[in-house]
């Protein structure tokens, strides 16, 4: 029997909780639009977030649009097992985001493929795919691996070189891996801009360019 499936704003505790705990990055991110909670027969189920950074992804000015506020990025979704397919939650959570912020006009997304994800939700929802593009997100420092973000979180650096010199001499960026790229129109004249970045979607890691 197919379960009842219900999304509605939730709390901060709420999708912090779910990022903490079902999302493989184990952080919710600092720079939050929406927070969407989602369940799924009353059961709480997890949480789908947006966010509008100080960074390159949601700077609109490279899609012709303005430097900010006009792009979104969806950044987590983070969901315990579920029954509902993960492209309907997606789906539903685009609809509340464009209703509720109107001058979005362009979603963005990355898959991970350093995680394995090659973008299936993103292409069973619609999502144009522009490319694949390199990132290095990790140094490894005193034997740990870091993530840049907790790089910045502690105040440090986010160069090799200052790392080696302030904290560890044995610092060292991990092997680079790209992302999938992924954008999604929210109005025709926005669409008519991505379309002209269209590629063709990955079926796969190997097919990554």
């Amino acid at each position: 029997m197919e379960k009842q499936i219900r999304l509605d704003w939730c709390s901060h505790q709420a999708a912090k909780y779910a990022c903490e705990t079902w999302h493989y990055s184990k952080k919710i991110p600092s720079s939050k639009l929406a927070k969407i909670g989602v369940w799924e027969d009353n059961e709480f189920i997890g949480c789908v977030i947006f966010g509008v950074g100080a960074g390159n992804s949601t700077d609109g000015r490279q899609y012709g649009l303005k430097k900010r506020f006009e792009v979104a990025e969806l950044q987590r979704v983070a969901l315990k097992e579920h029954t509902t397919p993960t492209s309907k939650i997606v789906a539903i959570a685009i609809k509340m985001v464009h209703k509720a912020f109107p001058k979005i006009r362009l979603l963005t997304s990355f898959a991970d493929t350093g995680q394995g994800h090659v973008g299936t939700i993103y292409q069973a929802t619609g999502w144009v795919f522009v490319g694949a593009k390199i990132y290095k997100d990790f140094f490894e420092i005193g034997g740990e691996r870091v993530h840049t973000r907790t790089v910045h979180d502690r105040g440090w650096r986010q160069s090799e070189k200052w790392l080696q010199e302030h904290i560890d001499p044995n610092t060292k960026r991990l092997s680079s891996y790209p992302k999938n790229h992924y954008l999604y129109p929210l109005d025709n004249k926005t669409r008519t801009i991505v379309e002209k970045l269209k590629k063709g979607y990955p079926k796969k890691i190997a097919d990554l360019a």
